[in-house]
């Protein structure tokens, strides 16, 4: 049925599409369809240990597609071993200005210029204390636009402490293209002082709740070597729990031409496939399998997810190969990734 499905929705605007998924997934999830549906898409999958978690499966649902967890219980249903809420900021906030997605059909890929818009961080708590989702939930976490880089950590542990509590991880995303200023996170001293101070906040909060929540970080694919080795040896001596590899990239290199092609924004889906595998195979180098790498960016088979855990990568994302192909990919990479 997904091509006929994909093909309405492909007839309408990239976003509109997006927003009419949300609450047709919010609605399954909150009906007696979402048995029918697990039913019908059920796979057993291998469960994988994982920062100290154990999950039903290693593919997940990455940050993006459902911003201000409407459909968590929705999207559970399509078999995901995990889903990854957000990203979520202290405040709510509009995003950037309308229109912000574009497909590039012919090459599977999207571009967007979202800039973190979402409902906020206490109305995503209240989404998912309604929820019935029973699997692991991680929530990804960013600054407020309006916030300044050099206050940025201050929304950082804002989320955090707010979030903790519903979390069985949480990532925090310093790498999006589209959040004006975000990616100086990733560098220097403002990296140090954020990766110290989210460390010392998950401490504090572990032992006052009694609960290790584990924490990653989510990295960009435009790096050079000399950031990437830079930001490896960070998260080895802060001692982080994961790193998600990679956000969507600035790099064009794939899709000159095409019609879309010139939009800002970052670019994900299959363009984005061989640059985030060669992200994680150097990444995995630097780390030596001491921090656990989740692999995201262009997973459209079995055969691109096979390369990425090959590369390094011990647990897998996807959202926009989930756009182009449906939950079937989901069941086939449940079925054969372990």
């Amino acid at each position: 049925m997904y091509p006929l499905i994909r093909k309405a929705l492909f007839s309408l605007e990239a976003e509109t599409a997006h927003e009419l998924t949300i609450k047709l997934l919010g609605a399954v999830g909150r009906s007696p369809a979402k048995c029918l549906v697990e039913k019908m898409l059920a796979v057993a999958g291998t469960p994988k240990q994982c920062m100290g978690i154990t999950f039903k499966n290693p593919i997940g649902l990455a940050a993006g597609a459902d911003k201000n967890a409407e459909a968590v219980d929705g999207f559970g249903a399509l078999g995901f071993g995990f889903i990854e809420v957000g990203t979520v900021t202290p405040l709510p906030q509009p995003g950037n200005p309308k229109p912000r997605q574009f497909r590039l059909i012919s090459a599977e890929g999207i571009i967007n210029r979202n800039g973190f818009n979402n409902d906020g961080v206490d109305k995503v708590i209240e989404n998912i204390k309604k929820s019935r989702y029973d699997g692991t939930l991680g929530i990804n976490i960013g600054k407020n636009t309006f916030t300044p880089v050099e206050k940025g950590k201050e929304d950082y542990l804002v989320c955090l402490e707010k979030v903790y509590p519903y979390a069985d991880y949480i990532t925090v995303n310093i790498s999006s293209p589209n959040s004006p200023g975000l990616r100086q996170l990733q560098y220097g001293e403002l990296l140090e002082d954020l990766l110290a101070g989210i460390k010392a906040k998950q401490r504090v909060l572990a032992e006052q709740q009694q609960k290790y929540v584990p924490i990653a970080l989510k990295i960009a694919p435009d790096l050079t070597e000399a950031e990437l080795v830079a930001i490896a040896d960070s998260l080895r001596r802060h001692q982080f729990d994961g790193v998600i590899a990679t956000n969507t990239t600035l790099s064009r290199d794939n899709v000159t031409g095409l019609t879309n092609a010139e939009q800002q924004g970052g670019l994900s889906g299959k363009p984005l496939q061989d640059l985030s595998t060669k992200i994680i195979a150097r990444l995995y180098q630097e780390l030596k399998g001491e921090i656990p790498i989740i692999g995201s960016g262009g997973i459209d088979s079995v055969a691109n997810a096979e390369q990425k855990m090959a590369a390094g990568a011990e647990l897998l994302q996807l959202y926009s190969g989930l756009i182009y192909h449906g939950p079937k990919l989901v069941q086939e990479l449940v079925r054969h990734i372990r």
